[in-house]
């Protein structure tokens, strides 16, 4: 049975799962879908592409698919689609795709802390915590397990890789590869973000390959290129230096420097 306050305002198109809570003042609009056991707390809008999974919380003030700011958009149907299990915390605004039947996207388990902002075209992958006013610049990919710190900007286009963790008050202007510390102002490679790879049950072989892969990049005194060609040469046997590798070759900006 679901419990809506009754100064929501829901249209009769949307389409509500069961155990639905929706809390005073909120309003949700026609194209909208929402799964089973979500919450939607108060004076939150829910706007038309929204596509929302199982058991997301979803806080006080937040904005899901709202209109993207981008001038080329002129109102076509797209999308946000977010992830079971993922919180969204208060005056969190998430922008839907630019292009017809596009897609913006929050995985699941993921957790977006009081005024973040995901731009258009962004993709966010399971796991990833964004803390409080991380700023997402359009069309960002954020592979899983990212954690990013608080009152960071992230440039447009840009990627952030998997397992890797960005301190807070820092700018985000390049590519950051998978499995590293980002740190210092301006950003650079910091070391590997070895506790949280521990922590999510990495070996020490697979750290250790890890670490090798960053050592030729960053250590070998090899450019972009020649690093890339060595870690191919000496470590395509090992799926983590792999992922690094791929990583790399998609690389249309900087990647993060040491």
């Amino acid at each position: 049975m679901n419990e809506i306050h009754e100064t929501a305002i829901i249209s009769s198109k949307a389409q509500l799962g069961n155990n639905i809570k929706v809390g005073p003042f909120s309003i949700i609009h026609d194209d909208v879908i929402i799964d089973e056991g979500t919450t939607i707390g108060s004076h939150a809008v829910i706007y038309d592409g929204a596509r929302i999974g199982k058991n997301v919380q979803i806080f006080q003030g937040a904005s899901v698919s709202n209109t993207p700011q981008d001038y080329g958009y002129k109102g076509e149907r797209t999308f946000f689609s977010i992830g079971d299990n993922t919180i969204i915390r208060e005056f969190v605004s998430l922008h839907k795709a630019t292009k017809e039947g596009g897609t913006s996207s929050v995985g699941k388990n993921c957790m977006l802390m009081a005024y973040c902002h995901v731009g258009h075209d962004s993709v966010l992958g399971d796991n990833v915590i964004l803390a409080n006013d991380v700023h997402i610049g359009g069309h960002t990919v954020i592979e899983n397990f990212a954690i990013v710190g608080g009152g960071t900007p992230i440039h447009q286009f840009s990627r952030i890789g998997q397992h890797s963790m960005t301190g807070g008050g820092l700018v985000i202007t390049c590519d950051v590869p998978p499995y590293v510390l980002a740190g210092r102002a301006p950003l650079r490679y910091a070391g590997m973000n070895s506790i949280g790879l521990r922590r999510r049950g990495f070996t020490p072989e697979d750290i250790a390959v890890i670490k090798k892969t960053y050592d030729i990049l960053y250590n070998s005194g090899l450019n972009f290129s020649q690093a890339k060609e060595r870690i191919k040469d000496e470590l395509s046997d090992k799926p983590k230096a792999m992922i690094i590798y791929d990583f790399l070759g998609k690389t249309k900006r900087t990647i993060l420097r040491k």
